[in-house]
């Protein structure tokens, strides 16, 4: 027997009460979560500084010890999130669409729970929560698969929502954590058909890779983010390079970050010396030969490569920027579609006519006109939380709130119709 069946059976068995539940149920409950994590934020802080320490130990790139990181602020972060999942309509129950058969017979198209989720996850113990929180909402039962790195951070989290799910009247067995640090456990959710309804995974290449490869349960597959900016040369140089540190250095471990910029060749001039100037000290850049010679004299501090074919096809998540000069709007979004993950791009431009080519051929789930790719985010976007960023074409693309955890049954009624 897996040595994880027991948590399946019993996730089971509390999504099918779970599912039954209205939309007061389920937010009482879900305020009792957040109120539970506010009250254990002590608690949850110094495990995080547990994981930190061991991160910092073993040798983590500062890049991803941000996304490890909690404090006060993330903590308000995450309870504004389950507030505002909260706030959203139930998405069970609704009724998508509706009509009448020649024969009589009346078939409505609704929405009901997915079922039992897992999600497999690096080192982010926010989305311990708001994975958590988007599947109560759409009645799932979940099955959180952190990694190691977090793994104080994740089992103080989860203590906390148990906790505020009995409080709140709610079921915490409909939600559980994989603690084991085990390797095994991962081989047993992608093999739990019959329990286990959708993995998600989120995380790095490899994650992702081993989960889609390996699954033997339907898959929702996030994607790593090889975002591009290109930039056209009536893009003002001043809000086009705001636009770039925020997208390269506000979180530069996010999968929304800005790894490749793409320069017109005209605007060369104009984009490269403030660039240069804007992130001496601050960022790598890794530059193709013309778009170096732009830069002239590098600025004191500013760490200056020759790009290399590598690089155009590598999320860094890291404080490095690669740059390439295309000749044609057509070029740039010749070159996204080779080398993107298809998440996030943008353009920067005053011609709206560009704009719109650009975001009606580059093949991403979220296409940028004149602002920084960081707001991929659920949160951003309105949900609340994230689930992740799907790169799929599938039901869900893009940042996946409560709809990604929703299917559809059709409901028939008659009056004593058969068929011939």
């Amino acid at each position: 027997m897996s040595s994880l069946e027991p948590v399946f059976v019993s996730l089971k068995t509390a999504q099918a009460v779970l599912a039954l539940q209205n939309r007061q149920q389920k937010d009482d409950a879900l305020r009792g979560a957040a109120s539970a994590i506010n009250a254990a934020r002590v608690e949850i802080l110094a495990a995080n500084r547990a994981d930190l320490e061991k991160a910092r130990a073993n040798g983590m790139k500062e890049a991803l010890i941000d996304r490890l990181l909690l404090n006060d602020k993330r903590i308000d972060g995450i309870i504004e999130g389950i507030e505002t999942v909260i706030r959203q309509e139930d998405p069970i129950g609704k009724v998508k669409a509706g009509w009448t058969l020649p024969n009589g017979l009346f078939i409505e198209q609704t929405t009901v729970p997915m079922g039992v989720a897992a999600i497999i996850y690096e080192s982010r113990p926010n989305v311990t929560a708001d994975a958590f929180s988007l599947a109560y909402k759409a009645g799932c039962a979940i099955l959180l698969r952190g990694s190691s790195a977090a793994l104080e951070s994740n089992r103080a989290i989860v203590k906390a929502i148990k906790q505020g799910l009995a409080d709140g009247g709610g079921i915490p067995d409909a939600l559980a954590l994989a603690d084991s640090g085990s390797r095994n456990e991962v081989d047993e959710i992608l093999s739990a058909r019959g329990f286990i309804d959708v993995v998600l995974p989120r995380g790095g290449r490899e994650l992702i890779r081993r989960v889609v490869d390996n699954a033997r349960v339907p898959v929702i597959e996030t994607g790593e983010g090889n975002c591009h900016i290109y930039v056209e040369p009536d893009a003002d140089p001043v809000n086009a390079v705001d636009i770039i540190e925020n997208a390269k250095l506000q979180k530069p471990g996010a999968c929304n970050a800005v790894e490749t910029l793409l320069v017109k060749s005209p605007a060369l001039p104009r984009i490269m010396p403030l660039l240069a100037q804007r992130l001496a000290g601050k960022a790598e850049l890794r530059c193709d030969e013309r778009s170096r010679a732009a830069i002239g004299e590098p600025p004191p501090g500013l760490v200056l490569k020759d790009a290399v074919e590598e690089d155009w096809e590598t999320e860094f998540l890291d404080y490095i920027l690669a740059v390439k000069t295309v000749d044609s709007l057509k070029e740039a979004i010749d070159h996204i579609n080779r080398y993107g993950t298809k998440h996030s791009e943008a353009i920067l431009t005053n011609n709206h006519r560009h704009a719109q080519v650009f975001s009606e051929q580059v093949d991403a789930a979220c296409v940028y006109v004149n602002a920084s790719t960081r707001f991929t985010d659920g949160g951003e976007f309105g949900f609340g939380a994230e689930l992740g960023i799907s790169t799929q074409k599938f039901h869900a693309r893009g940042p996946m709130g409560l709809e990604a955890l929703t299917t559809i049954k059709y409901l028939i009624s008659g009056t004593g119709q058969t068929r011939e």
